[in-house]
């Protein structure tokens, strides 16, 4: 594992891997990391299925990961336990030599799963490390939080244009409601009218009849 690290160390773009790892010892290598290093990982555990004759991620897989500084009598400044996959990101504090482990463990309770037929060792363990300075590294952190602020933003924007949508339906429809009001309150007047022209025309008929069949009788 020494002669490919250093390759990692050439650029800050991430570089991936993969290593079998026995579930009876840690695997362990060394990186030399310049002070204010920052080196993010992550990590995809497998486990062999000699059923199905493959590779497969489950829960019950622990990933267990330190990183001692060499240089400083072991300091640990990583020291995190994992599922099957996940993430781990540290800082150099000082220029030297850092010792990554990586040790593996698995509850699935199945005979099969470490077999003495699985290649290599019980664990395929595939890591996508970057290395860089702590600017570079965070400058790409920075893009996505940019371009999570644009979508926010844009979705905001959503959410406006869609109250501003509900404000002109709820003004629309409250001008649609007078109006109906307005014309529902014409109807009843002109109702009204017709019925008091109407009753009077039968009033006045009735009086001119009356005064008709009197006027008969007298002659």
């Amino acid at each position: 594992m020494r002669p490919l690290l250093p390759l990692l160390s050439l650029a800050t773009m991430a570089q991936a891997l993969y290593f079998y790892i026995d579930v009876t010892k840690p695997r362990c290598f060394f990186e030399e990391l310049p002070k204010d290093t920052l080196v993010v990982g992550h990590y995809t555990a497998e486990e062999w299925n000699d059923q199905r004759r493959a590779w497969e991620k489950h829960d019950g897989i622990s990933i267990y990961i330190s990183v001692d500084e060499i240089f400083d009598n072991d300091h640990r400044v990583v020291s995190q336990r994992g599922g099957p996959a996940g993430k781990f990101t540290f800082t150099a504090a000082d220029a030297g030599d850092h010792k990554i482990c990586f040790t593996p463990s698995s509850n699935s309770g199945r005979g099969n799963w470490l077999s003495a037929s699985a290649p290599n060792g019980g664990i395929r363990l595939t890591l996508d490390m970057a290395i860089g300075e702590t600017s570079a590294l965070d400058g790409g952190d920075k893009e996505k939080i940019q371009d999570l602020a644009t979508r926010v933003k844009d979705l905001n924007a959503r959410l406006n244009d869609i109250r501003r949508e509900q404000v002109f339906q709820r003004e629309r429809e409250a001008e649609f409601r007078d109006q109906s009001e307005s014309t529902n309150a014409r109807v009843v007047r002109w109702i009204l009218i017709q019925l008091t022209v109407i009753g009077v025309t039968c009033a006045w008929q009735l009086s001119h009849l009356r005064s008709f069949f009197i006027k008969q009788k007298l002659t």
